[in-house]
């Protein structure tokens, strides 16, 4: 769960130097004097911890607040006194899996509060981006990408392999965000979005990306007419006031979530932490429910646009 992602190893995205980072940590009780006897909670399995990592659970199932803002109390003595908050047991059960995985405390509560804490849920407007999968997906997955982010393009077979294990249950929206340092991200998404007006936008997408070291015009257009694109209308369509306010928004919405690296990934309006290399697979499992027992969940296979279920996916 914790684990470094491959597809991002070693660097948790394309960075603007100019950006600057801001540090939070998970709210909690303050810290016992003395040292807690076993939390044992009905449901979440602790059998296989070490001794040490039984005092690392204890001091945190006792010190993280329940995810539930009306239940200000341990997510220990909610799990334990089965307060009004669903979401505690899930809470509890994570934080076990975490310090059997060999997480440290800090790296626990920040992952914590990135996880379950309210303030960290954000409410993103589709309102118009590019989306694959149905609307009433229960897991949506927002790509904050730039077209010459590296780190961008291999997270693209990791969300059709996504798609492709869950057929229904994913939606993925795109919205773009130019690094200032990269000349070609925003030609290659007004390409993207003009492509979007007939319907290829994912098919161009993929393409920007497969070859993302070619983004001159001349690149864009060769690929429009790969597309069988009307190419006068996509060529209409790259200064459109609907393309350029489509950037303007995806730019907006950066600037409030203070994106400060791309790729940038939100799972049912939570950010995935790639800086301490969660799992998007697992996080993806998880939303669906695939980790409810507490095991690890399984990741899906590796996959490509190839496949994608037969039809368009519900693609706008």
């Amino acid at each position: 769960m914790l684990a470094l992602c491959a597809a991002v190893a070693g660097s948790s995205g394309c960075r603007d130097s100019s950006a600057g980072g801001t540090a939070s940590i998970a709210t909690s009780l303050p810290s016992a004097d003395s040292e807690p006897a076993d939390v044992v909670l009905a449901g979440v399995d602790i059998s296989a911890m070490t001794p040490r990592e039984r005092r690392e659970w204890n001091g945190l199932a006792m010190r993280l607040l329940s995810p539930c803002p009306s239940v200000p109390v341990s997510v220990a003595e909610c799990v334990r006194e089965k307060r009004a908050c669903e979401v505690c047991l899930r809470a509890a059960r994570w934080v076990a899996r975490a310090v059997r995985e060999g997480a440290s405390d800090s790296l626990v509560e920040r992952a914590y509060r990135q996880r379950f804490d309210p303030s960290t849920l954000k409410s993103i407007a589709v309102d118009g981006s590019p989306t694959e999968g149905p609307d009433h997906a229960p897991v949506t997955i927002v790509d904050i990408a730039d077209f010459e982010c590296p780190h961008c393009r291999e997270v693209v077979p990791r969300l059709d392999a996504l798609l492709a294990a869950y057929p229904g249950r994913i939606r993925v929206v795109y919205k773009a965000f130019v690094l200032s340092f990269h000349q070609r991200a925003e030609p290659a998404a007004r390409a993207a979005f003009a492509a979007g007006e007939q319907g290829k936008f994912w098919e161009m997408e993929h393409v920007l990306f497969e070859q993302q070291q070619r983004l001159e015009d001349a690149d864009l257009e060769r690929y429009a007419k790969l597309l069988k694109l009307d190419l006068p209308k996509w060529k209409a369509g790259l200064h459109s006031p609907q393309v350029d306010a489509r950037l303007e928004k995806d730019r907006q919405l950066g600037r409030d979530l203070n994106v400060q690296a791309t790729p940038t990934l939100y799972i049912n309006g939570r950010e995935l932490d790639v800086e301490n290399g969660e799992s998007l697979e697992d996080r993806v499992a998880e939303e669906l429910g695939a980790s409810q027992d507490g095991s690890p969940p399984a990741h899906p296979p590796a996959g490509s646009a190839s496949d994608r279920p037969a039809g368009d996916g519900g693609r706008h």
